[in-house]
Formats: C-alpha cells, sequence, structure tokens
C-alpha cells in the first residue's frame, strides 16, 4: 500500500508542476498567469518534497502524505476562490484541471486515510 500511496503523490506533484509549467508558458502557450504558476509551484514542491520524505521516514509514509496532500487540496480550493472572483485564470482547461485535480486529491486522502499502518509495514 506503501506504493499506491507515494504513486498518488507522486502523479499529484507532477500535475502542479505541470500545471505551473503552463502558466509559466513553458509547456503550452497563451495560458500564461505567473501567480497561479507560482502558486501550483509551491504546492508541486511541497508534494515532491512530501514523496522524497516517505522514502526518509518509510514509518511516517502515512502522515507525510496526508499533510501535503492535504495542503494542496487546501490551496486548490485558493485557486478555485480565485476562479470564482475572477483574480484567477478562468479558463476552460484551468476549470477542468482544478475540477479534476480535486478528484485526484480527495482520492488519494481516502485511499490514504483508509490505509493502517499495519498494511504499510507489510
Amino acid at each position: 500500500m506503501t506504493r499506491a500511496i507515494r504513486l498518488f503523490v507522486l502523479i499529484e506533484g507532477a500535475a502542479f508542476l505541470a500545471a505551473a509549467l503552463t502558466h509559466f508558458g513553458v509547456l503550452i502557450g497563451g495560458y500564461e498567469h505567473q501567480m497561479a504558476g507560482r502558486a501550483e509551484s509551491v504546492i508541486g514542491i511541497v508534494l515532491l518534497a512530501g514523496l522524497a520524505l516517505t522514502g526518509i521516514l518509510p514509518a511516517s509514509t502515512r502522515a507525510i502524505a496526508l499533510v501535503v496532500q492535504a495542503f494542496a487540496l487546501a490551496g486548490t480550493f485558493v485557486g478555485i476562490f480565485t476562479i470564482i472572483v475572477g483574480v484567477g485564470p478562468r479558463t476552460t482547461p484551468d476549470i477542468v484541471y482544478h475540477v479534476c485535480i480535486v478528484i485526484v486529491l480527495v482520492w488519494g486522502l481516502i485511499k490514504t486515510a483508509r490505509t493502517s499502518d499495519k498494511r504499510l509495514r507489510a
């Protein structure tokens, strides 16, 4: 189960860094938004730092994953709020991304929360 938790965190971190690179105009042009790119960079780095920590502190994998995924979900809700109030980017891809990443983050949090520490050690 440790692999599944780490895979969730890896995919989430990569998704945020891809979104950041898009908002910085590196991956796709036309969707530049510096503030969104910065926020997504921070979230992606926190997720990947958490992933690294799970390798250093394997006994704390569950706790680390819960913390970094909750941080990412909170940050995503801030992003959704900025879209609603008109400060953040309001393109269709941004809205679709936010909906999809919320689903992935909630799914990852549920899977992680339902995993007992005993199953992680097995």
